[in-house]
């Protein structure tokens, strides 16, 4: 079983993108561990950053490998604790940046780890934004830069506050440790980067090929709607290939083949999304397989591998609509 973490709620789309009817696999479900989510209450003023204490990483040592750390010893500051393991040479971390990293946390005093990516297989897509995220990660990731190893001690003031978090076993007085390997950086900007291909099928729907981080156009003809599954390249990547039951973080927006009306968008909510393939429609789920990291794919979707009868209450979506998007493959978890 693949636990979902509890980094962040459901992110921005996913509710409208999500698969209907009976999911027998668990894969969905919350992790009964936790991770850096924002807690209810997060106001404190910027920490000072200092160089330490740390405990010492005593495996793993590694970009990418899972780290062993160390109980801590003695008191942890009070302040936050930041130190740049491996320094990576990619892009520099801002504010408000999705950041695509492995992670694994800890607790201090009994080296109690309450959560990891690693173990899970997948890395995951956090929003450096207030409010999203404990304010520890905010501050100490910022100013770093893609591909660095980063490890943290964050005192409750930057972690999950008094209340803690009862479901890891995080008491109010816990500061947590933790070891971050940021393979990349995004912003709600970003855009797919590869090579136009050409669109010839009069039939089938037109997509802009802008990389400028606006949402592309999608001009849907005055056609039927085809019977099957369309999944073309607009703009064609050269990364990796999405796998079956790969995560994912996407740019994307989607219309009505009826009409042309647009329904759903992370250009317009300024928000980039991630999700499972195993999570989302099947037409998703299927015509993103085996495309390209860094493309940009239009995919058109019919009923039977959408909602069909039974599309998401206030999503603007009729019975058995044919769906078009565009999604932009920015990475793979």
């Amino acid at each position: 079983m693949r636990r979902r973490s509890l980094l962040i709620a459901v992110p921005a789309g996913l509710a409208t993108l999500a698969a209907c009817g009976d999911d027998k696999s668990d894969s969905g479900k919350a992790s009964d561990s936790a991770s850096p989510s924002a807690p209810q209450t997060s106001a404190a003023p910027p920490p000072k950053i200092v160089d330490g204490p740390l405990p010492a990483i005593t495996a793993g040592t590694k970009f990418d490998e899972k780290p062993t750390v160390a109980k801590g010893s003695g008191d942890p500051s009070d302040q936050l604790a930041v130190k740049t393991v491996i320094a990576g040479g990619g892009k520099t971390i801002a504010e408000n940046d999705f950041v695509v990293a492995h992670y694994l946390g800890q607790i201090w005093d009994s080296g109690k780890v309450f959560d990891n990516s690693y173990d899970r297989g997948a890395r995951l897509a956090l929003p450096l934004t207030q409010g999203a995220i404990i304010d520890g990660w905010r501050y100490g990731l910022i100013g770093k830069k893609a591909g660095s190893r980063v490890q943290m001690a964050v005192p409750p003031t930057w972690g999950y506050g008094e209340q803690g978090n009862a479901q890891a076993g995080i008491k109010g007085t816990d500061t947590l440790v933790f070891v971050v390997d940021v393979k990349d950086t995004y912003k709600a900007t970003s855009s797919a980067k590869g090579t136009e291909v050409a669109q010839d099928d009069k039939d089938l729907p037109k997509v802009g090929t802008n990389t400028d981080g606006k949402a592309p156009t999608i001009d849907v003809p005055d056609a039927d709607a085809p019977k099957k599954l369309v999944a073309s390249y607009v703009i064609e990547g050269d990364g990796e290939e999405v796998g079956a039951e790969d995560s994912i973080l996407v740019q994307y927006k989607g219309v009505l083949w009826d009409g042309g009306k647009e329904f759903d968008s992370t250009y317009k909510k300024g928000q980039l999304t991630s999700f499972p393939l195993q999570q989302v429609v099947k037409g998703w789920a299927q015509g993103l397989t085996g495309k390209k990291v860094g493309s940009r794919v239009l995919v058109v979707i019919p009923p039977e591998l959408g909602y069909g009868d039974t599309p998401p209450e206030g999503s603007g979506i009729k019975k058995d609509s044919t769906l078009v998007f565009s999604v932009d493959i920015l990475a793979k978890l």
